[in-house]
């Protein structure tokens, strides 16, 4: 995929999972929401592999090992390895690893999958600002992380010890709706000190590159629900994505997204895994998909006929994205929306 403006989504006359070689699937959102898995999550994600597609599992939550992630998978039906998940604390890892010595100390503001991805790049965790630490590294650390770490990371940041953040979403969906994730954590340190994290997770070309590395992807395909970071990160690295409407990402929000979080594909599930994908051919002065029409006038969208929802969205994303993208946020498409069930 060239870093162009995309107008509409693209047509596939192959099963996505026939069509490219690895899955670069994101979990919160996609496979699971509070460690529960998606409807037609594991079905579809069985058959794609069963034909072929090579499953790797890229999160951004550096919480959990791989370890802990692959056997969490499993016990949901997936069988996985700790080698097919690839966490923004390998990542962030990494990065830091290439700064600092073997055998540094890193302050581990977070949970163990940071302290496990740190050890494995040679680095030693530590707990105190007062152990010398030579970083700081913040992870998303759960709903119990204790409030003073955030202010260790303060007191280690403030000697001018360089500080890293795996991540910086702001949420991340559980089973009880949209919670707080490790970007709004690393907020609160960075309103306390006035510091800026190097950060390696989606979207950002670390992550990517840690994914690649790991997995050896030739032709991937990005999946994930987010614009911000997995549709972002497959723009930013060049390659093909298939955003999916299970996690925090609404029909609104695609609607009024820029040129760099318009996905390659969108669907509601990931059952869109297992199919072509319906090409959006302009019609007249709109654009057409299966039966429905969409048209972006001066103050609103227009949707006309009738058929697969998701069509509809796909014709109603030609013709906002058409329209500048950004700008859609001022076309009133909610009725075209209420209409598909979106």
């Amino acid at each position: 995929m060239s870093q162009t403006a995309r107008t509409r989504p693209e047509g596939s006359d192959r099963a996505l999972s026939e069509a490219y070689d690895t899955a670069l699937l994101d979990l919160d959102g996609v496979v699971y929401a509070g460690g529960n898995a998606i409807a037609h999550a594991i079905e579809s994600l069985g058959t794609a592999h069963t034909g072929g597609m090579r499953l790797a599992y890229v999160t951004n939550n550096a919480l959990r090992t791989p370890d802990h992630v692959a056997e969490h998978l499993t016990e949901l039906g997936i069988a996985t390895e700790a080698l097919d998940v690839i966490t923004s604390a390998q990542a962030v890892s990494r990065l830091i690893s290439e700064q600092l010595p073997q055998g540094a100390r890193v302050l581990v503001i977070g949970g163990e999958g940071l302290r496990v991805a740190l050890r494995e790049r040679g680095l030693e965790p530590v707990e105190s600002a007062d152990d010398d630490p030579a970083a700081v590294v913040q992870g998303f650390g759960g709903p119990d992380l204790p409030w003073g770490r955030f202010a260790e990371a303060c007191y280690a940041i403030a000697r001018g010890v360089p500080w890293f953040a795996s991540n910086t979403d702001l949420t991340i969906p559980g089973a009880r709706g949209i919670a707080p994730g490790n970007g709004a954590a690393v907020e609160v340190v960075r309103i306390a000190t006035g510091a800026e994290p190097q950060v390696a997770g989606k979207p950002l070309p670390p992550m990517h590159r840690e994914t690649i590395l790991r997995t050896g992807a030739k032709r991937p395909l990005v999946v994930g629900d987010r614009l911000d970071t997995d549709i972002e990160g497959a723009f930013n690295g060049e390659v093909d994505s298939l955003l999916v409407l299970t996690g925090v990402t609404d029909g609104a929000q695609l609607l009024a997204a820029p040129p760099q979080h318009r996905p390659t594909y969108v669907d509601a599930d990931l059952r869109g895994m297992l199919t072509g994908q319906p090409e959006v051919v302009e019609a007249g002065e709109g654009f057409r998909c299966g039966g429905y029409t969409a048209t972006a006038g001066s103050e609103r969208l227009e949707l006309d006929g009738e058929g697969e929802p998701m069509d509809g969205l796909r014709a109603l994303c030609a013709a906002a994205w058409t329209a500048g993208g950004g700008a859609a946020c001022e076309l009133d498409g909610g009725k075209a929306l209420a209409r598909l069930g979106l």
